[in-house]
């Protein structure tokens, strides 16, 4: 029998989306002969029945188109914003995709899409999950869609940066994105040539980190290159945090049901305005004018690179076949040159943290970038 297949992205938008959309899309319609509905912005679009028909036509050139065709959010199914409340929507959700007489629920998302995802899994939806995120932070997989991009783009940032640090005898402090993981700032430090490279999994000594800029002067280098992750922090600061954690986890021994642990907002506006800090205490501990670039949304931006879109069309044709196999509850996840389906009870609730002796760190080291902890 025909199938009837839906599609979504949810999440922040990368570079890929399109190109992952096209590839299931083209393997389950042109292949396999099935039917494909694309559901608009995200988990919300899936609440509220908004569809598009996605056939050839609608297919034809977006491989290069950055964004999503369909739209996205950051709703969650759980915790969706209607009429001025906040509800659990997934039951609505079910019967929408029991309307539809779908077959499969293809999510396009990170981390946070993954445990949405899931959460519909539970409900009885067939669920498959592809993995994008420009953090590569998503575990069970070597890789995800969108990173590649990303990385080009900020290693470029950093080169182009160069320039004007050595010729004002600047430091220049580069922000990428990376709230909670470094796989960013640590490829484009290496890849850019940075002196220095922040990530959140390595705690930083400012001192250390001045030392090191003090002695590239010493050497006859007068500007440094700092690239820093945006949720990079001092060893002063993930102190404090691990205490907070300890208090709050005794707070809730105490008290179950009492919520004490801020929210992740609240750590997020203490931590806001670090690299600006960084910069400052960098300029007052060496001497040095300091400059700080912070990249931002450019990093999610524009034609995703040819990698991301083989990776992209890999993971739209393997999800496709597994549809066929009707294997679902499952990550669309790398392995080295083989693609495989990893169980979501695996990936939901975790991050892919970098390991602080991973072979980037162990060759960042070794040709002298200092990671904040020691002095090269």
């Amino acid at each position: 029998m025909t199938k009837s297949i839906g599609i979504l992205t949810s999440g922040g938008d990368c570079p890929g989306l399109n190109a992952a959309i096209r590839a299931v899309g083209k393997t389950a319609v042109d292949h396999y002969g099935w039917n494909l509905i694309g559901f608009q912005n995200g988990f919300r679009g899936l609440m509220e029945n908004r569809t598009v028909k996605l056939d050839g036509a609608a297919l034809s050139g977006i491989l290069t188109i950055g964004g999503t065709i369909l739209g996205t959010s950051r709703d969650k199914p759980h915790k969706m914003p209607v009429g001025g409340k906040v509800l659990d929507m997934t039951d609505a959700m079910v019967e929408i995709y029991r309307q539809h007489h779908l077959d499969a629920l293809v999510c396009l998302g990170g981390a946070g899409t993954a445990k949405n995802a899931y959460r519909l899994a539970q409900k009885g939806i067939n669920v498959i999950n592809l993995p994008k995120t420009i953090d590569n932070d998503i575990v069970g997989t070597d890789i995800s869609f969108g990173y590649d991009t990303a990385l080009s783009i900020a290693t470029e940032a950093i080169d182009r940066l160069h320039s004007t640090a050595h010729s004002h005898h600047r430091i220049i402090v580069v922000e990428t994105m990376g709230h909670k993981v470094g796989w960013l700032a640590l490829g484009a430090g290496i890849g850019g040539g940075a002196d220095v490279v922040l990530i959140p999994e390595i705690p930083y000594d400012v001192d250390i980190v001045a030392e090191a800029i003090r002695k590239r002067v010493r050497c006859g280098k007068r500007f440094s290159i700092v690239a820093v992750a945006e949720g990079a922090v001092s060893r002063e600061t993930a102190r404090e945090r691990r205490n907070a954690d300890e208090s709050a986890a005794n707070d809730k021994k105490k008290s179950p049901s009492k919520k004490s642990r801020p929210e992740p907002s609240d750590m997020d506006a203490a931590s806001a305005g670090h690299t600006l800090m960084l910069a400052q205490q960098l300029e007052e501990k060496t001497g040095l004018e300091s400059r700080v670039s912070i990249l931002g949304y450019v990093q999610r931006g524009g034609t995703p690179s040819p990698a991301d879109r083989v990776l992209a069309t890999r993971f739209g044709t393997a999800c496709a076949a597994l549809i066929e196999k009707e294997r679902y509850g499952v990550l669309v996840a790398a392995h080295g040159d083989e693609i495989r389906p990893v169980p979501l009870d695996d990936v939901v609730g975790r991050l892919k943290y970098v390991p602080v002796d991973h072979p980037w760190v162990h060759s960042a080291r070794l040709i002298g970038i200092c990671l904040g902890d020691q002095v090269p």
